[in-house]
C-alpha cells in the first residue's frame, strides 16, 4: 500500500505541475505572439475573390466570418501584422497576352481592399512602413506579383508594377518561361537566360524581391548568382527534408545566407508531408492551382487515403530544418493560405498562426529567434534590399 501510495503521489505531482508547465508554455506563447510582428509571404486571397466575381468586394464583407481561409476577425486572431498579399494570374494568360492586364486587375483589387477597410489594412511600399503600420494596430500590406508571365517580357511592365505597389515577384508559377525554368514544367536548354538576368538586374535597381518560389533549383543556382540585393522564397520548404520540386534544396539555402536573404515556409501538405508517393498529385506534373483541383477531385483522393498529411509540428521541422542549414536569420513564414485545397491540422486558417509561436517555445527556441522567424528576418531582409536598391 505505502508503494501504491507513493506512485498516487508521483502521479498527481506530475499531473499538477505538468499541467501547470504546460498552462506557462502557452501563456508566454500567447504573450510572445501578440508582441511580436507577423509577416506573411504569401496568401492568394485576392485570386479567390476574383474566382468569386468579387473584384469590387460588393458581395463579401471581409469584416465578416467568411468560407475563405482569410478575413479580417482571422487575420486579427491571428496576429498578422503584415501581409504579402500575391496578385496571382495563370500562366496560360502568356497565351492570350492578358498577363499584365489581368495582373493590374489584381493589384486594383488589393488597393481597393485596403480603402475599403482603412481601419484594418494600410499599403506598405517599404521596410519602415510595415514596421510604422504595425505600430498602428494596423496590418502592414504588400503586393507580390507571382509569376514573370505578369511582366509580359517588358521591363518597361516591371517598372509599371513596382509602381502600382508590388514588391516581389516571383519568377514564374508553373510554366516556364522564355527566359526561365520552372520548378513543374519539362527543362529547358538554360535554365535562366540573359533576358531573365537583366530581369534579375532590373528588380535588384528599383527596390523589388526576387523570389525564387516555383522556379527549379538549376534556374535558382543561376539566379543567386546575378542578385546583387536578398532574394526570398516567398512560400517555399526544406526540400532536404521534403523532396518535392517546389522546396528549396540545402545548397540554395546556404546561398540564401550568405546573399542575407529568407525562406519563408510554405503550409501545403504535399510539399511538407512526410508521405515518399502521391500519385494523385503527381498524375497533376506537380503543377496545380487551387482552381485546377476541384473539390470532387480532393474528396475522392481523401477517401483513397492518398491525401498528403501535415500538422503544426509539421511545419516547424521546414523551419528547423531552414534554420540549421541556412542560420536562424534566413527563415520566415509563407502560408499560401487560400491558395492551396488542403492545409496541416491546426493550420486551417490564417488564425492559427499562434499555434506555430507555440510549438517554436514548446522545442525551447529563444524569444529573440521566434521574432525573427516570425518577421523580423523578412522586414530586415526589405531593408538590406533597399539600401542594394539605393547603390
Amino acid at each position: 500500500m505505502k508503494n501504491l501510495s507513493h506512485i498516487a503521489l508521483g502521479l498527481l505531482t506530475l499531473f499538477v505541475f505538468g499541467s501547470g508547465y504546460n498552462e506557462d508554455i502557452a501563456e508566454h506563447a500567447k504573450k510572445l505572439h501578440q508582441s511580436s510582428l507577423l509577416v506573411d509571404g504569401h496568401n492568394d486571397l485576392p485570386w479567390r475573390l476574383r474566382e468569386d466575381n468579387d473584384l469590387t468586394l460588393s458581395q463579401h464583407d471581409l469584416m465578416q466570418t467568411q468560407i475563405y481561409n482569410t478575413d479580417i476577425p482571422k487575420l486579427r486572431k491571428g496576429g498578422v501584422g503584415a501581409q504579402f498579399w500575391s496578385v496571382y494570374v495563370p500562366a496560360e494568360l502568356m497565351q492570350t497576352g492578358t498577363a499584365a492586364k489581368v495582373t493590374r486587375e489584381q493589384i486594383d483589387l488589393v488597393h481597393t481592399m485596403i480603402k475599403k477597410y482603412p481601419d484594418t489594412f494600410e499599403l506598405a511600399l517599404t521596410a519602415k512602413d510595415i514596421v510604422r503600420i504595425h505600430d498602428t494596430g494596423k496590418i502592414a500590406s504588400m503586393i507580390g506579383m507571382e509569376g514573370g508571365h505578369s511582366i509580359e517580357n517588358s521591363l518597361e511592365t516591371l517598372r509599371d508594377m513596382y509602381a502600382r505597389g508590388a514588391r516581389y515577384m516571383t519568377m514564374s508559377h508553373s510554366k516556364n518561361l522564355s527566359w526561365i525554368e520552372a520548378s513543374t514544367d519539362n527543362p529547358l536548354p538554360v535554365a535562366l537566360t540573359d533576358f531573365g538576368k537583366e530581369v534579375v538586374k532590373e528588380m535588384n535597381r528599383i527596390g523589388m524581391f526576387v523570389d525564387i518560389s516555383h522556379i527549379s533549383a538549376r534556374a535558382m543556382r543561376e539566379v543567386m548568382k546575378v542578385a546583387q540585393a536578398p532574394v526570398i522564397a516567398s512560400h517555399s520548404s526544406a526540400y532536404g527534408l521534403k523532396q518535392h520540386v517546389r522546396n528549396v534544396p540545402d545548397d540554395v539555402l546556404q546561398m540564401v545566407a550568405k546573399n542575407g536573404g529568407v525562406v519563408m515556409v510554405n503550409f501545403y501538405p504535399a510539399f511538407i508531408g512526410k508521405e515518399k508517393s502521391w500519385k494523385p498529385f503527381s498524375a497533376l506534373g506537380n503543377n496545380f492551382h487551387i482552381d485546377d483541383c476541384v473539390e470532387e477531385d480532393v474528396n475522392k483522393w481523401r477517401r483513397e487515403g492518398r491525401v498528403p498529411t501535415a500538422d503544426v509540428g509539421t511545419v516547424v521541422d521546414h523551419i528547423e530544418w531552414i534554420a540549421r542549414v541556412a542560420g536562424i536569420d534566413h527563415v520566415g513564414l509563407g502560408s499560401d493560405f487560400d491558395g492551396v485545397p488542403t492545409l496541416p491540422v491546426g493550420m486551417e486558417d490564417v488564425s492559427k498562426f499562434p499555434a506555430i509561436t507555440e510549438e517554436l517555445v514548446k522545442r525551447g527556441h529563444s524569444d529573440e529567434d521566434i521574432r525573427k522567424i516570425l518577421g523580423l528576418n523578412l522586414v530586415r531582409a526589405f531593408e538590406d534590399m533597399e539600401k542594394a536598391s539605393g547603390k
